[in-house]
C-alpha cells in the first residue's frame, strides 16, 4: 500500500513538471545577447549534450526499475541520482590526462619556437614557423593566433587571445614572456623560454604524480561503491524477511539517513580527489588584468 502511495506521488511529481515545461515551452523566453548565459541557460546547454540526457535516461530506468523492484522510493532516487552524477562524483581522470596533455604540446611547442627563434628569427617569423609542425592538441589554436597576426591584429593582443584559448596557468608565464618580448624587444628570449621550460617539465612530471595518486582515489571509491551495491542487491534478493522493516514509512525515513550519510562521504572524497582551480596568470578578455599583469604590462610599456 505504501509503495502504490509512493508510485502515485512520483507519478503526479513528473505530470506536474511536464506541465511546467509545456507551458515554459509556449510561451517563450527572449534571449539578450549581450548579457552572460544564466545558470538555466547553461543547464539547458548542458542537457543537451547526449553524454548527459543518456545519463539522465539511465538514471530514470534504473530508478524505475528499482521502485518495481523494491518499492523503496528512497532507494530508487539514490540510485538513480547515482547513475546521473556518476562522473561528476568519481570521473575526472579524463579531464586531468586531457590537461597533461595539453600542457606537454605546450612545452614541445615552446621549444620549438626558442629553437627557431634561436636561428635568428624574428618573434613574427618564429610563431608561423613553428606552428606548421606543433602537436595536434595546440595546433588549432596556435593557427588561430597566425591567422590574427597575418591580420595586423597587435601582437600583444593576439597572445592574449590565444592564452584565452589555451586556458593553463603554465602557458600564462610563457605567452607572458612572449608579449614583454614583443613589447620591449629583448635578444634573450631564447633562455627566459629554456628557463620556462625546464619549469614546465617540472610542473608537468608533478601534475602525473598527482593524478595518479588521485587516479587511485577515485578508483578505492569505486570499489567501495560496487561492494555496497553488490551487498544490497544480494540482500534484497536473497534475504527479503532481513530487510522487510525498510518497506515501512519508518524504514524508508532511516534509509533516507543511510543515502544521505553515503551520499556526503562520496562528496567528500570527491572534494579529496578533485583538482583545485588555479588562478590564471594574465585576464581573460573582457576580465580586469590583475595585479601580476598590470604590472608587467606597466612594465612593457602596454596600455589596457
Amino acid at each position: 500500500m505504501a509503495g502504490s502511495v509512493w508510485l502515485a506521488v512520483l507519478l503526479g511529481a513528473g505530470l506536474g513538471g511536464a506541465l511546467w515545461l509545456m507551458i515554459a515551452g509556449i510561451r517563450g523566453t527572449v534571449v539578450d545577447p549581450t548579457r552572460p548565459p544564466t545558470r538555466t541557460a547553461q543547464l539547458k546547454s548542458a542537457l543537451r549534450s547526449p553524454g548527459v540526457s543518456g545519463r539522465i535516461l539511465g538514471g530514470i530506468t534504473v530508478a524505475v526499475l528499482t521502485l518495481a523492484v523494491t518499492r523503496w522510493p528512497v532507494a530508487a532516487v539514490g540510485l538513480g541520482a547515482l547513475v546521473v552524477w556518476w562522473p561528476a562524483l568519481f570521473g575526472g581522470t579524463s579531464a586531468e590526462q586531457r590537461q597533461i596533455a595539453s600542457l606537454e604540446a605546450l612545452v614541445t611547442w615552446t621549444e620549438t619556437l626558442r629553437d627557431t627563434i634561436a636561428a635568428h628569427a624574428s618573434l613574427e617569423q618564429a610563431i608561423p614557423a613553428s606552428a606548421v609542425h606543433a602537436p595536434m592538441l595546440i595546433r588549432p589554436a596556435l593557427v588561430r593566433l597566425v591567422g590574427r597576426l597575418r591580420a595586423r591584429v597587435q601582437m600583444d593582443q593576439a597572445l592574449s587571445a590565444f592564452a584565452a584559448e589555451l586556458d593553463d596557468p603554465s602557458a600564462d608565464l610563457v605567452i607572458a614572456a612572449l608579449m614583454l618580448s614583443a613589447t620591449r624587444r629583448g635578444d634573450r628570449l631564447g633562455e627566459v623560454l629554456t628557463g620556462l621550460t625546464s619549469t614546465a617539465r617540472e610542473a608537468l612530471e608533478m601534475r602525473r604524480k598527482i593524478s595518479a595518486g588521485r587516479a587511485e582515489l577515485r578508483r578505492g571509491v569505486q570499489i567501495v561503491v560496487g561492494v555496497t551495491i553488490a551487498i544490497g542487491v544480494f540482500l534484497v534478493v536473497f534475504s527479503g524477511s532481513y530487510i522487510a522493516p525498510y518497506g515501512t514509512p519508518a524504514g524508508q525515513v532511516a534509509l533516507a539517513v543511510v543515502v544521505g550519510i553515503f551520499g556526503a562521504a562520496f562528496l567528500w572524497m570527491r572534494k579529496l580527489s578533485a583538482q583545485q582551480p588555479v588562478a590564471p596568470f594574465l585576464a581573460r578578455p573582457g576580465q580586469q588584468p590583475g595585479p601580476a599583469e598590470a604590472t608587467l604590462l606597466n612594465s612593457a610599456g602596454v596600455d589596457r
